[in-house]
């Protein structure tokens, strides 16, 4: 890639993690949350890819990681569940509700978004990576 690709791409991928991040924290108070905060969070991932290619992001983030980060988001959707199923039922509300409109507000809620949000950047980028990965090369013969 050229140096103006790298350098907008050094540029926009932090902004596009942010923005993900954002619509994950926020996904109880806006549209959003974990699914579309996650899918946001692995296009940042595959911008950089695609930009700096496979080799230079795998030095800095591994497929084993990104496993690890999987697995740990679906593990904490889990543990949030079983929690509120020690509160009295599957996926109840274990944490204090608070204010209407405010971040804090929804119990649960967020916890589950960060960790749906984990799960599905990690599960994405993970299909990507093994897509770029096991790439058949038609052209060369």
């Amino acid at each position: 890639m050229s140096l103006i690709v790298k350098t907008v791409t050094r540029l926009t991928a932090w902004l596009i993690l942010l923005y993900g991040i954002n619509i994950i924290l926020h996904g109880h108070l806006t549209p959003g949350g974990g699914f579309a905060g996650g899918v946001i969070i692995a296009l940042s991932f595959i911008h950089l890819t695609l930009a700096y290619g496979k080799d230079a992001v795998l030095r800095q983030l591994s497929k084993e990681a990104v496993h690890v980060w999987e697995s740990v988001g679906a593990l904490a959707f889990l543990a949030i569940a079983l929690f509120g199923g020690a509160a009295g039922y599957f996926f109840a509300n274990f944490l204090p509700a608070g204010e209407p409109f405010n971040l804090f507000s929804a119990g649960s809620i967020p916890l589950s978004n960060i960790a749906i949000g984990i799960k599905v950047w990690a599960g994405l980028f993970s299909i990507f990576l093994a897509l770029v990965l096991l790439r058949i090369n038609r052209g060369d013969k």
